[in-house]
């Protein structure tokens, strides 16, 4: 049985178009695609389970997190890195072993367009 670090995570964001195309990018690499939208809310995952949802924010910023995605391999890594400095987030260091993490620990961050800090990992 594969289990899976979390059942679903929430953001809040201040843009939803901007943070739907990023992380329609981002996730791509990863396998993973937009699977339910409508107004307000975004969900990614599998296709037919969401388990990232982001809420457009009507409010106060939206206060950062932390999001991990397992990747398959290296080269998706670089990819989500990729695609997502082309999607409007910010680097936050680029793919590569994180020997300090654990041997074999391989990951790529980014910071997405509301302060989120999102890494792509593949261990």
């Amino acid at each position: 049985m594969e289990t899976n670090m979390y059942d679903h995570i929430g953001l809040r964001v201040a843009d939803l178009d901007a943070a739907t195309r990023f992380y329609t990018a981002v996730l791509a690499p990863l396998g993973y695609v937009l699977c339910s939208s409508g107004d307000g809310y975004a969900g990614f995952g599998p296709k037919g389970e969401p388990a990232l949802w982001l809420h457009l924010n009507k409010g106060r910023k939206a206060d950062g997190a932390h999001i991990a995605f397992r990747a398959a391999t290296h080269d998706a890594v670089k990819a989500f890195h990729s695609e997502g400095l082309n999607s409007g987030g910010r680097d936050n260091g680029g793919a590569g072993p994180r020997k300090d993490y654990s041997p074999t620990y391989y990951a790529a961050f980014l910071i997405d367009p509301d302060g989120n800090n999102v890494e792509a990992v593949c261990v």
